[in-house]
């Protein structure tokens, strides 16, 4: 099993950034992959960005350019930094976890963009 705890979210005005970050229970060396995704009012969650144990990224289009992804195998962290952030980003922001076949999510965190 992985527990995954979420933090970092909160108000910002547009423009701004954000930094997300995603504790996981285990080395995330050992996670096929981990991931972050966002589900707005009204939405269907929806892929934000995703990184595999080897250091691959992918992002949704509207995020690229301005969204990044990465690691800290030491600290058992995956991060989301999040810059230019636009109203439409508001969002509740989960931590996904791809392990031994199965999917783990974290309790998810509110980023809201608004002026």
């Amino acid at each position: 099993q992985v527990q995954l705890v979420e933090s970092g979210g909160g108000l910002v005005q547009p423009g701004g950034s954000l930094r997300l970050s995603c504790a996981a229970s285990r080395t995330i060396f050992s996670i096929s992959s981990m991931g972050w995704y966002r589900q707005g009012s009204g939405k269907q969650r929806e892929l934000v960005a995703r990184i595999t144990s080897g250091g691959t990224t992918t992002y949704v289009d509207s995020v690229k350019g301005r969204f990044t992804i990465s690691g800290d195998n030491a600290k058992n962290t995956v991060y989301l930094q999040m810059n230019s952030l636009k109203p439409d980003d508001t969002a509740v922001y989960y931590c996904n976890a791809q392990y031994r076949l199965f999917d783990y999510w974290g309790q998810g965190t509110q980023v809201t963009v608004s002026s």
